[in-house]
């Protein structure tokens, strides 16, 4: 079976020289020394003020939201994973969905400002597979209206747009370093808080707490020595790793016939981008539906990445997003990582040609 996504995993024994520091110390978790480092290290890359690394890229959400204090409706896009909605509601928040752009399939900012209502507290909105939201009208909105703007971007580790890294805009910007992702602690996530106090979101990841001061309540959003110790090896190797996505990448552009029946989203934006996936959109559903079935039949896993459009998820109000209903039903996220041979390139781009 080709997967549609292989976790990357260092050389054993860089690992295994963080292992004998942890069995040394005995330091496990609560802040540890890899932990504090890993948070260095990423302040570094990304050239961010504040980081802090956490249990998952969902919890990082729902930090963001409860640091920036938002309890009332939330503009966000119907087409990102579930848990982008999911935090939203787990917050006791409202979700109003904005549909989506046409080519890149990020939140459509010039239909913001129409759901906007006293209720609205803060724009939720997601760097679609790494391709940058419309930052600057976003961030004109969110002053006009007195928003929050969060990002979610777990999609876009190792994306720079103006000569900055993408995690830099917005109050908040929170990242997924969940196995499947290409940076990966295993289990983490990261909140980088730009605009917001960045004390008060430590204190909302360990339980409101420091020493024996109670200031708030909180949870426990921390994150383990050995999952640092992951991600400390892992960031040695994201440049790598983001080359040889862009050549899968770029092979899978040589291969495919594109056209009337198959397209890619592309972003008008000019960018520095990670190579995070490699969705196509068929013309219909039926279309993609049979080449799914046929790459399946022959060992290759596929994803619908992203289905359902979230404002037809059953335990919500629905609200109409046509354009976002539309494209979850054709994309398909083809198989890419890291050590993906170019001979299962070949074998799936021949499947999909002659399937078109």
């Amino acid at each position: 079976m080709i997967p549609v996504t292989k976790a990357f995993l260092p050389p054993k024994e860089e690992y295994e020289k963080y292992l004998d520091g942890i069995w040394k110390n005995s330091w496990l978790t609560n802040y540890g020394p890899l932990v504090t480092e890993l948070e260095k290290k990423l302040q570094e890359f990304a050239a961010v003020e504040h980081l802090a690394f956490c249990t998952n890229g969902t919890i990082a959400i729902q930090i963001a939201l409860k640091a920036l204090e938002i309890t009332g409706e939330v503009i966000t896009t119907p087409f990102s994973y579930v848990a982008t909605t999911n935090s939203i509601l787990w917050e006791n928040c409202k979700p109003v969905f904005v549909d989506i752009r046409e080519d890149d399939f990020c939140i459509d900012a010039t239909k913001i400002e129409e759901k906007i209502t006293e209720k609205t507290q803060a724009i939720l909105a997601v760097h679609v597979y790494g391709f940058p939201c419309d930052v600057e009208a976003i961030e004109k909105i969110a002053k006009k209206h007195n928003l929050k703007v969060i990002y979610d971007a777990a999609h876009a580790f190792g994306v720079n747009y103006k000569n900055k890294s993408l995690l830099s805009y917005g109050d908040v910007s929170t990242c997924s370093f969940h196995a499947t992702k290409l940076f990966h602690t295993v289990e983490g996530g990261a909140i980088v808080s730009n605009k917001v106090n960045a004390e008060k979101v430590k204190l909302y990841q360990t339980f409101g707490h420091s020493e024996d001061d109670y200031f708030c309540i909180g949870i426990n959003g921390k994150n383990s020595e050995f999952h640092a110790a992951m991600g400390l090896c892992n960031l040695n190797w994201v440049g790598k790793i983001i080359e040889k996505r862009k050549e899968i990448s770029n092979k899978y552009v040589e291969l495919l016939k594109f056209g009337n029946t198959l397209s890619q989203p592309k972003s008008v934006l000019n960018f520095e981008y990670n190579y995070a996936y490699f969705p196509v959109i068929f013309n219909s559903k039926e279309k993609m539906l049979l080449v799914k079935e046929a790459l399946r039949l022959n060992g290759i896993n596929t994803r619908r990445y992203f289905y359902p459009s979230l404002n037809k998820l059953p335990f919500i109000p629905y609200q109409p997003c046509p354009l976002s209903e539309n494209i979850s039903s054709r994309v398909l996220a083809l198989p890419l990582y890291y050590d993906l041979q170019e001979k299962d390139i070949n074998k799936i781009s021949a499947l999909i040609n002659s399937n078109l």
